[in-house]
């Protein structure tokens, strides 16, 4: 991952589970993405989201598509701490022509709950 994109492999993040249409994603908790309030930045958890939605689209989309996002929003409901996990799953639309497509991926920590969600618009389209 991190050859293809640096920045999101500078996070560490492991990919635990991949196919089509989803994708499961963790993130252990370490100094290097905390903040200054002791609990994950919000940017790494930007970030992994990103990166759930984007490898379960991704690995969907048929041969002659690309997707690229063009849209990102993100709640944070609680201090994110400890082991995180992303996970996203996803079905794509008919892609005749460019579409937007609306992915969300949720985070949750080592007790189940949630502590992010995001919502990620996808632009797709047949190559030219």
């Amino acid at each position: 991952m991190g050859f293809t994109a640096p920045y999101t492999g500078s996070m560490g993040a492991r990919v635990e589970a991949f196919e089509p249409g989803y994708a499961r994603v963790s993130l252990r908790d370490r100094r290097a993405v905390r903040n200054h309030l002791k609990s994950v930045h919000a940017i790494a958890l930007t970030n992994l989201a990103e990166l759930a939605s984007g490898l379960a689209l991704t690995g969907a989309l048929p041969p002659g598509t690309r997707g690229i996002p063009v849209a990102l929003s993100i709640t944070f409901m609680k201090k994110a701490r400890g082991r995180l996990v992303a996970e996203c799953r996803t079905t794509l639309p008919a892609i005749v022509g460019p579409v937007d497509h609306e992915v969300t991926a949720a985070i949750r920590d080592a007790s189940g709950d949630e502590v992010a969600r995001a919502s990620v618009t996808w632009k797709l389209a047949p190559l030219p």
